[in-house]
């Protein structure tokens, strides 16, 4: 054998070696992400927003930092008893005693109806894992209680809540998403190895994105939390299998036309390095485009998405062609590619009818696509991205709600979750009496001393006092949210109070208002980031700005029809508030994607033949695999629906349906319909390219 030949072997053979030995190093750290992960919600807060600015002052007040647990016991039979009344005592004695217990619990106290109590019990906040125990210990005595049901809710029910829905994330979403990927590619391509090689470059992709993030966040470099993790995971896989897909697809196509292995691994990945590597930069620079955010969660997603995308072109431009070289043509066993079956396979004869209807009617199919797409389009602003109510955060029946519901119908709407003002201490009788006259507001108590609300003389912290304002509204309802505006106005005209307002109901008001202004911004900066990488890419001006449209186009039609599938199928009454930008961010960097694995391959065809036969080659030759490439990245994202979440069923929804609709409609139809009409002049200002 000569020396080149050795070659040939030994560099793809230790580069298969080296990624063997970095992937058994780094797998585990998939499963350590939790351990750095935080699913703290105050961690979500705007920075600059004055709930935020609460949020800090409001833990001076507090000898400890604590979460509350919110007991309610209801009686069915009507008037609660003495005995009653004394047992709920005990419980509450009893609960304040429990293993991540505070410090004892409030007095119970009776509802209006007369029918229910309610009691406070405080929770160390630094809980972690160890306050789903805690909770389900509170529970058990507060079920003591003869004649009464018993619910335990609040922030700390809540944050035990999540904490299960998050359990497992690392086995039970990877695993459902792998076996969707594997069954999906076993039967499109028909073939044993392939797909296993496929899935393990995407499990080495996400090993080595694991342990970057892993290392960055134990460094509070980066911040993970549940859903940024879960994103991560499901963006990996389908990003390292389109990649993955379009470089095999392009290996093959080299092997049929008689290569050997080597030679047409070299033809594969030069022709695809350039698509592979634009796509992802369109999707990485869409993502750290979240860094301009104010929310904290996008922030987080920003860098670690990037990092994710990043480590998938690793390990399918390095790890992939290595395996493929080495197994050639045995790696499609047992559809091996032989050269008398090029250009006739089942799917580029499906792909060859679909391109010969674009070149006679390309005017006829982009004007039907473009009208049908507006259509659905027309129903986009009817998404109420307004933030999720508490009994719609879960997909199951959470016990915190359950126990929020219960609270809600014995107590003012607003119990359990004040809204909270901050104000200089001289001023407290004038606050709170603002506060009382504002529309929405049914009482407001001064904390006292330990931090409870009412509870003898308020406590004075650095000139400052904590007053709880009770809201006659659900305090995750939109009737709650518009009373924020009001009780701001009315607490920042006391002179010298100094006065903020923050709680749950301003998180979320603020929260709104920062992703609307998030939407604004970031929507046309990634817009234009993807623009220029469109324009340095295909050296054209018009076709890039086509392709942009295109995509907004889609993303618009996709949240049309979210919109009614929310409303009118899956019942939603409203959508996270950061659901539409996260779903423009990725519906909009990987359609892009699609399309620049297309207009690449026309481009290529295109300078040789004409733009016409570029169409036409195009759309036959990588028809197929974007088609396939779609259908996994969209199964791969409805993984999520596995976190029994409202927020990640939506986020599931919104790209599995756009991805889908872009692959099979945009990318398919209207992209080659709109470029064989316009014809040459679509590659202005480039003139090389013919009729």
């Amino acid at each position: 054998m000569s020396r080149s030949g050795r070659w040939h072997w030994l560099l793809p053979a230790l580069a298969v070696v080296l990624w063997l030995l970095a992937g058994g190093a780094m797998g585990p750290f998939a499963g350590k992400l939790g351990q750095v992960a935080t699913n703290d919600q105050a961690a979500f807060l705007p920075e600059a927003a004055e709930s935020t600015r609460v949020n800090e002052l409001q833990r001076q007040f507090q000898t400890d930092e604590t979460v509350p647990a919110i007991v309610v016991w209801v009686f069915d039979s009507g008037k609660i008893t003495a005995g009653q009344r004394e047992q709920a005592a005990k419980a509450v004695q009893a609960a304040g005693k429990v293993e991540g217990a505070a410090g004892p619990g409030s007095p119970a106290i009776s509802s209006k109806d007369g029918r229910a109590l309610q009691a406070v019990v405080p929770l160390k906040a630094d809980l972690g894992e160890e306050v789903q125990p805690a909770i389900d210990t509170i529970r058990e005595v507060a079920e003591q209680v003869p004649g009464a049901r018993a619910y335990v809710t609040g922030p700390a029910a809540t944050q035990a809540d999540l904490s299960k829905a998050f359990a497992g994330i690392d086995g039970v979403l990877l695993g459902v998403a792998l076996s969707v990927v594997l069954v999906i590619l076993l039967v499109v391509y028909r073939s044993v190895l392939l797909p296993l090689i496929v899935i393990v470059t995407a499990v080495f992709a996400l090993a080595l994105a694991s342990a970057v993030v892993y290392a960055l966040a134990d460094r509070d470099v980066v911040r993970v939390d549940g859903q940024v993790q879960g994103i991560l995971f499901i963006l990996v896989i389908g990003a390292a299998t389109d990649y993955a897909l379009l470089l095999t697809a392009r290996f093959r196509e080299e092997l049929t036309a008689g290569h050997h292995r080597w030679a047409a691994m070299k033809v594969a990945w030069r022709r695809s390095v350039g698509a592979i590597t634009a796509s992802a930069a369109t999707v990485a620079l869409g993502l750290l485009a979240l860094l301009v955010s104010d929310l904290t969660n996008n922030q987080a997603l920003g860098p670690v998405g990037a990092i994710g995308v990043v480590c998938a072109v690793i390990a399918a431009m390095t790890f992939l062609p290595a395996v493929l070289v080495l197994l050639g043509r045995t790696a499609y066993w047992p559809a091996r590619p032989q050269p008398a079956a090029a250009g006739r396979s089942e799917r580029r004869e499906v792909w060859q009818r679909v391109a010969a209807v674009v070149d006679r009617r390309p005017r006829r199919i982009w004007a039907a696509t473009l009208v049908a797409l507006a259509a659905c389009a027309a129903f986009s602003p009817l998404l109420k991205a307004q933030g999720v109510p508490l009994d719609e955060i879960f997909i199951n029946d959470a016990r915190s709600v359950a126990g929020q519901k219960a609270l809600a119908e014995h107590f003012p709407a607003g119990a359990g979750n004040p809204a909270v003002i901050i104000a200089r201490a001289d001023r407290t009788q004038q606050v709170i009496a603002a506060v009382e006259e504002t529309q929405g507001v049914d009482q407001a108590v001064p904390t006292g001393e330990g931090g409870r609300p009412g509870a003898g003389k308020p406590a004075v912290v650095d000139g400052r006092v904590r007053i709880d304002a009770t809201l006659t509204a659900a305090a995750d309802s939109d009737a709650a949210k518009q009373t924020i505006p009001r009780l701001r106005e009315a607490v920042h005209a006391v002179s010298g109070a100094d006065a903020l307002v923050g709680g749950y109901t301003a998180e979320q008001y603020d929260t709104q208002q920062t992703s609307a202004h998030d939407r604004t911004l970031i929507i046309p900066l990634v817009l234009v980031i993807i623009l220029l990488i469109l324009v340095t890419l295909l050296r054209s001006v018009l076709l890039p700005v086509l392709l942009v449209a295109s995509v907004a186009l889609n993303y618009l039609a996709t949240l049309g029809v979210t919109a009614l599938v929310f409303t009118h199928g899956f019942g939603f009454s409203g959508t996270d508030a950061s659901v539409p930008l996260y779903g423009f961010v990725f519906l909009v960097a990987l359609g892009v994607d699609y399309n620049i694995f297309l207009m690449t391959r026309v481009r290529e065809e295109a300078r040789r033949d004409g733009n016409r036969t570029g169409v036409l080659r195009g759309l036959t030759a990588t028809g197929g695999v974007i088609t396939s490439a779609g259908v996994v990245l969209a199964a791969t994202f409805a993984a999520l629906v596995v976190i029994p979440l409202a927020f990640m069923a939506q986020i599931a929804f919104i790209v599995a349906f756009g991805v889908l609709l872009d692959t099979l409609v945009v990318r398919s139809l209207l992209v080659p319909a709109l470029v064989r009409h316009i014809g040459p002049t679509v590659w202005w200002p480039n003139r090389a390219i013919q009729p």
